[in-house]
């Protein structure tokens, strides 16, 4: 089983498939780097490496007490990028993944990375501050923070049906996908949980977006009840130069499963002819 070494020393799990245009996979919260699966076979199938990752505290990678802000986490995507020795990278970074997108540009540059795609991103901001008064409130977070220490599985039971745009007028998302969701989410720290709700619901990546300095395509869900479209996709767009921002009508947060069809083919035309 393969792994990196973080700069703390944690073990940072790694899936590494295919060979071709080397393609680096950013997870969401509360999920790991498996939640990847359609895109990595697909990507892998057709000219692309993929390495999907697990982020400090989900899935297969060490669990420490401590770590879980985007400094940390964009180093340790340094530590996997410069552990391959990746170069002409795309970054694809999913909902609170895209936040790693971005400091990792600010933090360490564009050295090693040709593109950037951001899908269902929290950047550039999520929270609600004088300067930002469309983001969403402290409570927002402080009760989703509540409803994980008071019973973690099941308010991801819940968070999950909305993730999805699950419902009773809606069968696109099977109780078995719910149930794998709910697997992925519950091998995680829940002390990894709680910070990284702390870390994507109150990091400002406004100024890391001016480090958006390669290709840049935006991908989101106009129904995204997760990270509204408002504020973060179509934000994100107008403060990156050239980026390509594409709506997906009725699409829920969770597209990488309800519209993965789309969502494969237009990463490999952008990974493929950019």
């Amino acid at each position: 089983m393969p792994f990196a070494k973080a700069a703390d020393g944690t073990a940072l799990h790694y899936n590494d498939w295919g060979s071709g245009h080397p393609v680096v996979m950013i997870h969401g919260w509360p999920l790991s780097g498996a939640m990847w699966e359609y895109q990595a076979l697909f990507l892998a199938s057709n000219g692309c490496r993929v390495v999907a990752y697990d982020r400090r505290g989900f899935g297969e990678s060490g669990k420490p007490w401590t770590g879980y802000d985007y400094d940390t986490f964009a180093d340790d995507l340094a530590a996997i990028l410069d552990g391959l020795d990746l170069q002409g990278v795309t970054l694809v970074g999913f909902s609170m993944g895209g936040g790693e997108v971005a400091r990792y540009l600010s933090r360490h540059g564009a050295g090693r990375i040709a593109r950037a795609v951001l899908v269902g991103a929290v950047t550039p901001f999520l929270a609600q501050t004088p300067d930002h008064p469309a983001g969403a409130p402290a409570s927002v977070f402080e009760q989703m923070i509540a409803g994980l220490v008071d019973d973690r599985a099941s308010f991801l039971a819940s968070f999950g049906k909305k993730f999805f745009g699950a419902g009773l007028l809606n069968f696109s998302v099977s109780g078995a996908t719910l149930d794998w969701a709910q697997r992925l989410a519950l091998m995680a720290s829940p002390k990894a949980t709680v910070d990284c709700v702390r870390a994507f619901g109150g990091t400002d990546f406004r100024q890391d977006m001016v480090a958006f300095t390669v290709p840049t395509l935006i991908i989101h869900g106009d129904a995204d009840d997760i990270v509204p479209i408002d504020i973060s996709g179509r934000a994100a767009a107008r403060l990156v130069p050239g980026a390509r921002l594409v709506e997906y009508p009725g699409a829920p947060h969770g597209l990488f499963f309800t519209e993965r069809l789309r969502l494969n083919a237009d990463l490999l035309n952008f990974i493929t002819t950019t």
